[in-house]
């Protein structure tokens, strides 16, 4: 299995949203995300806009994504297809978001279920100053290497 990186394209962004319907944790349906003002549109223009998502593919198709929200420093998204986790794919992405976002940002940030496998997962890559946000989720923050 050859699974590739590559900074997203507008034209990914419907595979991008079969990943990220297609996860067990931390589920969101397209209707629920559009409620949210997270759009195949929306996200497309970012993409086009900014360096801010990057995809995993086997041949042509894409199976993870990670995303940022530049501006904030925040890791907004990484997820890989169920049939593709334990492959080190999830890291690959992390880390191609985490160069982008310490370019602009000493402290970069996101937000998780704190009993999710992704806090632990984003833990063992060097996550941590966890502060809980509520009942379910935690904030998490890493620190540009010096």
């Amino acid at each position: 299995m050859n699974i590739n990186t590559r900074t997203a394209r507008a034209s990914d962004v419907d595979s991008i949203f079969e990943v990220r319907t297609s996860v067990r944790e931390n589920y969101l349906s397209r209707e629920e995300m559009r409620q949210m003002g997270i759009t195949e549109s929306v996200v497309a223009d970012m993409i086009e806009k900014n360096l801010c998502a990057w995809v995993a593919a086997e041949s042509e198709k894409i199976v993870g994504f990670s995303m940022i929200l530049p501006d904030e420093g925040c890791l907004f998204a990484a997820f890989v297809l169920p049939e593709y986790e334990g492959q080190g794919i999830g890291r690959r992405l992390v880390f191609l978001a985490e160069q982008e976002l310490f370019k602009h940002h000493e402290i970069a940030w996101l937000e998780t279920d704190k009993k999710s496998r992704a806090a632990k997962f984003y833990m063992q890559l060097g996550w941590g100053n966890k502060k809980e946000i509520n009942d379910t989720d935690i904030k998490l923050e890493k620190y540009r290497s010096v």
